[in-house]
């Protein structure tokens, strides 16, 4: 059962301050009537929050955990009822949206940079996560819609399409990058399949999904393993680790664009079919935006191909 919402407001109010004396100021209400509230919360959830000592309030564990889960909820609620008054043929309040970590550090900036020199009504809360987990917080109605991408070649979507509209904004190639020095040295510039597969790998997963995905979409083999002598939960990470020369790593040709101009960086493609990554914008079939969502996915899309018609 939910706690009485009014007790909550109260239990935040003591928490944020330290001090019942200071929440009645704030709340307009006697400290004894805070005090009450305080003591049927704890009666509610059956576990104590504050320790009394004199006429200081000592938080326990429990007052942690439970103002963590209040304080989002306290403070969206104030923000967003200011809003309500607001004029609605324009775009403002908060966008919600999630995109993966390196297409969200690239272009996620830049872009809401923008939006908001048009809009500065609007703010932004970006996650940067893994696609089935943004799709998990989207049907969880935690985010208004996400940018994900996907193997074409694998035609594969985490969870069910129809749940959702999918619009392709972009394409990526996903290429094998070594460095010009691991290339001539350690590879002699085979590309072979047996020796691919004897070179030393660096991932930036749990699992080398996207690695295993490339060498059955080129020599359509299953790899059981690889030689993985770096596993970094950084794709940053991992390209100073093909640059260093340290083994062959799998990453977006438009990261290194710059790097396979001057050689410094060899684009490994054993046939000329290229491994295509689709960027889509994801939103749930059933619900319908808002217009700061259509204003803002429209403005986004047109910066997109803005910047892949620059490539």
């Amino acid at each position: 059962m939910i706690p009485d919402l009014n007790r909550l407001k109260v239990f935040y109010h003591v928490y944020s301050l330290q001090s019942m004396n200071m929440a009645a100021k704030n709340l307009y209400i006697t400290q004894p009537g805070v005090s009450q509230h305080i003591k049927k919360l704890e009666v509610e959830i059956k576990t104590p929050l504050f320790i009394r000592r004199h006429k200081k309030i000592i938080p326990t564990r429990a007052a942690d955990q439970l103002f963590a889960m209040v304080k989002p909820f306290i403070e969206t609620l104030g923000s967003e009822i200011k809003n309500i008054s607001k004029p609605m043929d324009q775009p403002y309040g908060l966008l919600r949206i999630g995109a993966p970590l390196e297409f969200g550090k690239t272009y996620f900036p830049a872009i809401c940079h923008a939006f908001r020199k048009k809009y500065n009504q609007v703010s932004f809360r970006v996650r940067l996560e893994e696609p089935d987990q943004l799709l998990d917080m989207l049907n969880k109605g935690l985010l208004d819609f996400v940018v994900i991408d996907y193997f074409s070649a694998k035609d594969q979507f985490f969870g069910r399409p129809e749940h959702y509209q999918i619009d392709p904004l972009a394409e990526e190639t996903f290429v094998l990058a070594s460095s010009k020095e691991y290339f001539e040295n350690k590879m002699k510039k085979k590309i072979s399949f047996e020796t691919l597969v004897s070179m030393d790998f660096i991932t930036d997963e749990h699992e080398p999904v996207i690695l295993k995905h490339w060498f059955w979409h080129y020599f359509k083999k299953s790899i059981p393993r690889f030689n993985i002598i770096m596993a970094i939960e950084s794709h940053q990470a991992l390209l100073n680790c093909i640059r260093l020369g340290m083994g062959l790593g799998i990453t977006a040709d438009h990261l290194i664009w710059d790097e396979i101009e001057t050689g410094e960086i060899i684009p490994i493609f054993p046939t000329k079919e290229k491994v295509i990554n689709k960027i889509s914008l994801v939103q749930l079939r059933d619900k319908k935006p808002t217009l700061t969502e259509e204003t803002f996915q429209s403005f986004f899309k047109k910066q997109i191909k803005t910047k892949e018609s620059l490539k």
